[in-house]
């Protein structure tokens, strides 16, 4: 696959009413550690280089850049719905709902799944941002809800899952696995041993891909892309702490509908 500022899903892009990118980390002006195009606004990055960076982004989508909304992630199961940009503060949430068009909701990742959701029958789009915490926790089924609050069915809606850390790279320590076999055993089937005594890999994708279908999502697709594993194209958090980097850019998973 060749892989250039961002990537398209086609179960999405077949829908001409709606918008959507999985950017990469090609295409920017940030330098160092958030070569090229950071869109983190909590970064430690040079704020001016950020907003450039973001600006591409909304210009890609066809949008101006206060166009492109995000939330401040915080691993919660929270989901809003937005009518408009937002003013600062941003709200705490990991998950966006909107009818209106215009709008791009924006999930800022760097190994945590994006998953980007849109009924395009009822003009409903979604995003959230579904790292472990959030994923057990429910983020996934309270952004379904917020869609169906403005209309959306769950058994219409496409759900696509952006570049995440894959389960060849996801090494976790025996409390974690607990934390998934506390409620629900079954949850066992998402780790694998490691070679390491007392370490397991974990399948945030496979695992976020389950919690969408029992969920009812009509239609799952995962663009089973690897953050960690591939440098060139992507942003990740834990690389760069294996590295002992002080800090990590951020990627911008993005959806709208079209004015």
């Amino acid at each position: 696959m060749t892989i250039g500022m961002f990537i398209e899903a086609p179960e999405l892009s077949s829908h001409s009413g709606v918008r959507h990118a999985f950017f990469t980390r090609r295409g920017g002006v940030s330098e160092g550690v958030y070569a090229s195009l950071n869109g983190g606004l909590g970064s430690s990055d040079d704020p001016a280089r950020v907003r450039e960076n973001r600006r591409r982004m909304a210009a890609q989508l066809g949008f101006p850049a206060e166009a492109l909304v995000s939330v401040h992630q915080v691993h919660s199961p929270e989901a809003i719905v937005v009518e408009a940009p937002f003013p600062a503060p941003r709200p705490r949430a990991d998950g966006m709902a909107t009818r209106r068009p215009g709008l791009a909701l924006a999930i800022t990742t760097a190994d945590c799944g994006p998953v980007l959701f849109a009924d395009p029958e009822a003009g409903v789009v979604g995003a959230c941002h579904a790292g472990w915490r959030g994923a057990l926790s429910g983020i996934l089924a309270a952004t379904l809800l917020a869609m169906e609050g403005l209309g959306a069915r769950r058994e219409r809606t496409i759900a696509v899952l952006g570049p995440t850390i894959g389960p060849n790279a996801y090494e976790v320590g025996p409390e974690f696995v607990g934390e998934f076999l506390a409620p629900d055993a079954g949850n066992a089937r998402f780790f694998r041993a490691d070679a390491r005594a007392g370490r397991s890999m974990f399948d945030l994708p496979g695992y976020i891909g389950a919690r969408l279908a029992a969920a009812g999502v009509g239609e799952v697709a995962d663009l089973g892309l690897c953050t960690y594993s591939d440098e060139d194209d992507f942003f990740s958090y834990r690389r760069a702490t294996h590295r002992g980097d002080t800090d990590y850019g951020r990627l911008i998973s993005a959806i709208a509908l079209t004015p």
